[in-house]
């Protein structure tokens, strides 16, 4: 599966993804102490939804456009983080998650960016001029763990690849596994899509043999009933999540479901623990 991010970019999965990582950031913020951020997969940084890419798939219809115009003040959050790219009243640009990510700095905090797409990275770089940010353009995987532990007493990996590869879920599992031993208490987020449920029901029995503990996936299913061979939604792993985190949660969760839900659909948006 393909899941480059200039395709998708402003997509439902985006809106769930970046909703959640300012919550989870503004969780452990909420503690002094420096957080480095670091976004092992980390894309272009900004992107035009009127660009050609974006414009071929038209996802950001269900997504961003839909959260821009829903009321729940829970949303607010990201959809400051959104107008903060745009004019005022446009909606042209989307931040990919090293925007999000910098615009929620502190000046204690830090943010590695890791991009190895050589056209991604040239513009990651431009994206990324006047902020904290250090961008790297070498493997994710490598990256990830050399990273770890943060040389700040607190941190967040963001694991966020494109799965063109058919041994991505392998190397993420064995990449997961190496980087808990080193660093037991970092707080790593792992997102991928869903298309059929028996092919991540698989993944996540390969992921609960690791043994890990407090372990939480969370899956935004956007249709009632199988589509097969069809994108249908997206989800993330979360190790570590802070207490605070857990808190906001469940009507965080509510909020998301109801305003992305397709027409005619429900959809399901859950969290639960990943237990061995």
């Amino acid at each position: 599966m393909n899941y480059r991010h200039s395709f998708h970019a402003g997509n439902s999965a985006d809106v769930v993804k970046h909703s959640l990582l300012i919550t989870l950031v503004r969780a452990l913020q909420q503690k002094p102490g420096a957080l480095t951020l670091i976004d092992t997969h980390a894309g272009c940084g900004l992107y035009d939804l009127e660009g050609e890419t974006a414009q071929r798939t038209g996802e950001a219809l269900q997504g961003v456009v839909r959260a821009l115009g829903d009321t729940n003040p829970l949303l607010d959050d990201y959809r400051a983080a959104v107008r903060t790219v745009n004019d005022a009243g446009e909606t042209r640009l989307y931040p990919g998650s090293p925007t999000v990510l910098a615009q929620l700095l502190r000046p204690q905090d830090g943010l590695v960016l890791n991009e190895k797409h050589p056209e991604d990275v040239v513009a990651l770089r431009q994206a990324m001029r006047g902020t904290m940010a250090a961008v790297h353009q070498r493997d994710a995987y490598e990256l990830w763990l050399a990273m770890v532990p943060t040389k700040t007493p607190r941190g967040v990996v963001v694991v966020d690849p494109p799965y063109e590869q058919t041994d991505e879920r392998a190397r993420i599992t064995a990449t997961l596994a190496a980087a808990h031993r080193k660093w037991a208490h970092g707080v790593s987020v792992i997102w991928y899509p869903l298309k059929d449920r028996d092919t991540h029901e698989r993944w996540k029995q390969q992921l609960r043999r690791l043994g890990i503990p407090k372990f939480l996936t969370i899956e935004h299913w956007l249709f009632d009933a199988e589509q097969p061979g069809v994108y249908n939604g997206a989800g993330l792993f979360v190790v570590n999540p802070p207490y605070a985190f857990m808190q906001a949660l469940p009507p965080m969760l509510e909020a998301l479901r109801a305003a992305l839900a397709p027409d005619g659909h429900r959809g399901q948006l859950t969290a639960e623990w990943l237990e061995a």
